[in-house]
């Protein structure tokens, strides 16, 4: 497994400022901890959504209790809950994003899509439905996000904007698809994304099926779980704290605020510090 990497800013995607430039490449597992009596997203719009649920008790997530290492560290993994067994409420569509100048032409079909970088291991869950609230099944789900640096990865449409270093061309971290299943849902292995001037953290979403785009747009995790994640987590303290919050983001603050919960991401730890993070999503 790859330490987490640290490259110099290009001062396109963030503020700056000088960076350590390594990391320790150890693992922070949690015994011990719970997770949560999960209860699934169940609003693809309905009035049951638990966005940004987290540890039965907690409030938030505790100080520390997130693992380190990457996806290396969902050693649990085979424990995780499903997250989609509920019944669903009125299924209500998530609003179309911008795709973004960030997305390349790969199919990367994989489930693991860190590519040995390490940060918060995020189980990434995904259920696609339609307005009836069947599942989508076939369908191919493809996602895109940065590395805890805040860089996206490959040959973009505009690599000056969007690498923080040019030999990032060369890799396709973060980057990854999957074909839904019965059931509608896709899962990921990732981390926690990072930061970058002007947006607040987020994960890319394109859903196709042949020839037909149902959906591209964007998700985003609880701010209370941002907030710690930037201020307590080894792998992402350094940044700081991200300078554009749902207020001022210019794709989540252009959704009505009774739509916005349809976009944000239902957060649970792990017994092994983990995250998982789902969500039901109404896309035709």
């Amino acid at each position: 497994m790859k330490n987490h990497k640290r490259t110099p800013s290009n001062q396109l995607l963030s503020d700056g400022e000088a960076r350590r430039t390594s990391r320790r490449g150890v693992l922070q597992l949690l015994t011990g901890v719970g997770f949560a009596s999960f209860v699934p997203g169940l609003a693809c719009g309905g009035a049951g959504s638990t966005a940004g649920k987290r540890d039965a008790g907690d409030g938030a997530a505790s100080a520390g209790s997130w693992a380190l290492g990457g996806t290396a560290a969902m050693t649990s993994k085979a424990s995780y809950p499903d997250p989609f067994t509920g019944a669903l409420g009125a299924c209500a569509l998530v609003a179309s994003t911008t795709e973004g100048p960030c997305t390349t032409q790969d199919e990367l079909v994989r489930e693991d899509v860190s590519e040995g970088w390490s940060g918060l291991p995020v189980r990434l869950a995904l259920a696609f439905v339609d307005a009836s609230c069947e599942a989508l099944s076939g369908a191919s789900v493809k996602i895109w996000h940065t590395n805890a640096d805040g860089s996206y990865s490959g040959q973009t449409p505009n690599n000056g904007m969007c690498l923080k270093d040019q030999a990032l061309s060369s890799e396709n971290f973060f980057r990854g698809s999957q074909v839904t299943n019965a059931n509608g849902a896709v899962f990921f292995d990732t981390c926690f994304p990072g930061w970058y001037r002007g947006r607040a953290v987020h994960i890319h979403f394109q859903v196709t099926k042949g020839s037909t785009v149902y959906r591209v747009s964007q998700l985003f995790f609880p701010e209370d779980v941002t907030r710690e994640v930037f201020t307590q987590h080894e792998d992402y303290l350094d940044y700081g704290q991200p300078d554009t919050v749902f207020s001022n983001d210019n794709i989540i603050a252009g959704i009505s605020a009774t739509e916005r919960a349809r976009h944000i991401l239902d957060v649970a730890r792990m017994a092994d510090g983990a995250m998982l993070a789902s969500k039901v999503l109404t896309v035709l």
